[in-house]
């Protein structure tokens, strides 16, 4: 019995005591006592009985209880494994995931060392002269054979001077050939850059301006040549920013590059004059070319006219064989019609008879077939 049951008992006997002992005082016969207390006996085993059925209905429900939380205790149990495996395959994948980028991030680092040291590769390249001229004719040598036709350029051509220029564009006279000049000075532009007063600036834009002008001098003097070249030349800045420099604060130095008619480009307006050449040049070749294409159409007007006469001449041959199969398909029809009259004849054995019978008999007109 349960602790609950026994309690219940308890109770129910203390109170049957009580009773007892409240008849008692008040007293009560023996026989109201005895049916009392068998009444009260069978109130007892009543609820005894109803106290183990009780037991019994907890102890299902209980088992019941414990079925049920069993099974959602494992269900839980089911449900917290998968999502835990999940969870690890998701904690995997990214891992995996930011093990990749840390590799991209590792590779993308070592780029950037690499193109650190390329950048003190390239400002050592231009910190020296002659290393500068061969960048400035590396991009000249890019845009030059990327826009132009091969046979319109030369690189490193040589002069009756025996100066030898770094690009020499092949136009027809007028207006010839154009020098372009890959070489320009940096050292002062660095220095007016670099300045850190007003007396250095000024005496870094004098500089700059003095290398910038003898350069335009040295241009024209070397490869402005009167019956050879063009009465003009290119100075190729490979640097946008010495370009701007130019024109924003050294303005009589371009006026001064005009009147030598040597003309300042940058990559960007050298890509412009190029794309100009190129459309000269199309236009010599196709006045070069009009006169061939002028002979090749008085030749084709004469092919033609002879195709015509030969035309001529096959539409004849076409309309006499016409009338050819015009007249033997005539010839086979009356040879068809004398056929049929042939067939229609009734020959006999006997020849006199077919005589007498061809006499009294309308004959068949033959015709001779012509």
């Amino acid at each position: 019995m349960d602790p609950l049951t026994a309690t219940i008992v308890t109770i129910l006997t203390i109170v049957i005591v009580f009773i007892a002992a409240m008849l008692a005082i008040r007293g009560k016969t023996n026989n109201q006592i005895s049916l009392l207390t068998e009444r009260l006996t069978q109130i007892s085993e009543y609820q005894a009985t109803s106290l183990n059925q009780l037991s019994q209905k907890f102890q299902e429900q209980e088992r019941a209880l414990t079925k049920s939380i069993d099974e959602r205790l494992s269900a839980t149990s089911i449900r917290v494994s998968e999502t835990l495996e999940k969870n690890i395959n998701i904690q995997k994948t990214s891992l995996d995931d930011l093990k990749e980028r840390l590799v991209r991030i590792d590779t993308a680092q070592k780029n950037i060392t690499e193109l650190s040291s390329q950048m003190i590769s390239l400002q050592d390249i231009l910190s020296n002269k002659q290393a500068r001229g061969a960048f400035g004719e590396v991009q000249l040598h890019d845009l030059v054979s990327s826009i132009l036709p091969p046979n319109s350029y030369t690189f490193q051509a040589t002069l009756s001077n025996n100066k030898r220029a770094d690009c020499l564009l092949n136009l027809p006279m007028p207006p010839g050939p154009i020098v372009i000049d890959a070489k320009f000075p940096l050292e002062s532009y660095r220095a007016l850059q670099n300045s850190e007063n007003e007396q250095y600036n000024k005496q870094a834009k004098r500089a700059f301006s003095s290398d910038i002008l003898k350069h335009i001098t040295d241009i024209a003097e070397k490869y402005i040549l009167p019956g050879e070249t063009a009465e003009a030349a290119l100075m190729f800045l490979p640097s946008e920013a010495v370009y701007a420099e130019l024109h924003a604060n050294f303005s009589n130095i371009v006026e001064k590059s005009y009147q030598a008619k040597v003309f300042i480009v940058s990559p960007t307006t050298l890509w412009a004059t190029l794309n100009t050449v190129r459309a000269v040049l199309k236009d010599v070749h196709m006045k070069e070319a009009a006169g061939l294409i002028q002979k090749e159409i008085m030749s084709l007007i004469t092919d033609v006219s002879r195709l015509d006469k030969r035309v001529g001449n096959l539409q004849r041959h076409f309309d006499q064989a016409s009338e050819d199969m015009r007249e033997v398909r005539i010839s086979a029809e009356k040879i068809n019609k004398r056929s049929e009259l042939i067939q229609n004849l009734e020959v006999d054995e006997d020849v006199d008879k077919s005589d007498d019978i061809m006499n009294s008999k309308q004959k068949p007109e033959l015709r001779e077939i012509k």
